[in-house]
């Protein structure tokens, strides 16, 4: 962003705060009255004078969390989406002041925001991580009185009993949280070396690479004809019994090609062992070794 973009939006936002500081507090029946008419008649201007009295508290709220690296402008929006979900759902007749009801609003969702948008990977995937994410930084400073040291198993028991999560968890978070996301199209070595490979040409895939794939699907074609060879080499009815015994998805059970047969299925047995047997040595002629991986796929 341009510095005079930023001078602008910095100005945008001061004129915003002297804006909402300069409205007046509501007494609780004023604020009982307004919340009642958005309630029940769905009064427009009720609701804009309930909101904007408390708008204060928005930004307030929006600059304890100023630290996370996002535009300050960008929480008081978010803010501003947690109280006007407060006003909706406030029932007066509770006897609980507004600001009271409309703070967990507006912290959940400015903290929801900040977990999406700190990181280009999620951070706070479970009530657990969430948590250790507001809380980890300010426990790990009082617990190593200021210094940089890398937290201990036991501070790990420590933090995670004060919060009520496992020291996996506490262990985690602290990984994630110190460190940073980096581009993949950075140099390894350094910005000043241009020749220096890219991370992302030191990840390691998980699949087969392409030379892989090609040799895979070239040695089964080759395995494929091999086999329809050997199968040539049996009788009609062997044939069938192989087919569909071994080589179809839902083989047939033996009763059911006995029947098909005329044949018992003791018999079907029989005939199809002598079937692989015959296949096996015609394998072994063309293919060695390799025969029993061949039989295996099948």
């Amino acid at each position: 962003m341009a510095a005079t973009e930023v001078g602008q939006s910095q100005t945008a936002q001061r004129r915003f705060a002297k804006n909402a500081l300069s409205k007046p507090l509501l007494t609780l029946e004023r604020e009982q009255e307004l919340a009642r008419a958005w309630a029940d008649d769905q009064d427009t201007r009720a609701l804009h004078e309930l909101t904007q009295a408390h708008m204060r508290l928005v930004i307030a709220m929006a600059y304890r969390f100023r630290h996370y690296g996002l535009p300050v402008g960008d929480l008081i929006q978010e803010g501003n989406v947690g109280l006007m979900h407060a006003a909706q759902r406030f029932d007066a007749d509770r006897g609980v002041r507004f600001s009271t009801y409309a703070g967990w609003w507006i912290r959940s969702q400015i903290q929801d925001y900040i977990l999406r948008n700190w990181s280009i990977v999620r951070t706070g995937t479970t009530s657990a991580h969430k948590s250790l994410f507001f809380n980890l930084r300010r426990l790990r400073s009082k617990i190593a009185n200021g210094t940089k040291e890398a937290l201990t198993h036991t501070d790990h028991q420590l933090i995670g009993q004060m919060l009520h999560v496992s020291p996996d968890d506490v262990a985690y978070m602290e990984g994630r949280l110190s460190g940073s996301d980096r581009s993949l199209n950075a140099p390894a070595g350094g910005a000043g070396e241009e020749d220096a490979p890219q991370w992302q040409d030191l990840l390691v895939g998980e699949e087969e690479s392409p030379d892989d794939q090609a040799i895979c699907a070239r040695d089964t074609e080759l395995l494929r004809q091999h086999i329809a060879r050997a199968l040539e080499e049996l009788s009609e009815r062997e044939q069938k019994i192989v087919e569909t015994r071994q080589l179809r998805e839902d083989p047939l059970t033996l009763e059911m090609l006995g029947k098909q047969l005329g044949i018992s299925k003791e018999r079907v047995r029989q005939i199809e062992q002598q079937a692989l047997k015959k296949m096996k040595e015609a394998l072994v002629a063309s293919l060695g070794q390799n025969a029993e991986a061949a039989l295996h796929g099948y």
